[in-house]
């Protein structure tokens, strides 16, 4: 059976570049080896990724041996759900693709909640340059 967003729907790919996702895959898919829970599709924000340096989550410095390349703003990324429901309570969450979240998140984070930080965001960019 296929992985399920937060709308009930099959999971979207959140991004490829950079390649996200626990298994690096482009989606923010789960299982038992995640014990971090890495389910949201954020686009990380200057805010947020500050906020994460300062809780002890540098998601910026890149990391090649967890083929991590360093994240900037406007970047699509698999967020842990417990960081992203701390920078919404401190007042720097991300906005969140819903299409690309796995359901695995309501489980710690109301639907209510993820909508207040709702995007849309399109696959091809080019048309927004």
């Amino acid at each position: 059976m296929a992985d399920r967003n937060v709308l009930g729907e099959d999971l979207e790919s959140c991004g490829t570049d950079p390649m996200t996702g626990f298994y690096r895959d482009g989606c923010c898919s789960t299982g038992p080896e995640d014990v971090g829970s890495h389910t949201i599709c954020a686009v990380v924000t200057a805010e947020f990724l500050e906020h994460q340096r300062s809780i002890g989550n540098d998601l910026s410095t890149p990391m090649p041996v967890y083929r991590f390349p360093g994240l900037v703003p406007g970047d699509r990324w698999c967020v842990t759900a417990r960081n992203w429901l701390r920078a919404h309570q401190d007042g720097a969450a991300a906005p969140v693709v819903l299409a690309a979240t796995h359901q695995n998140v309501l489980e710690l984070i109301p639907l209510t909640v993820l909508q207040q930080y709702s995007v849309d965001v399109p696959t091809d960019l080019s048309g927004l340059e």
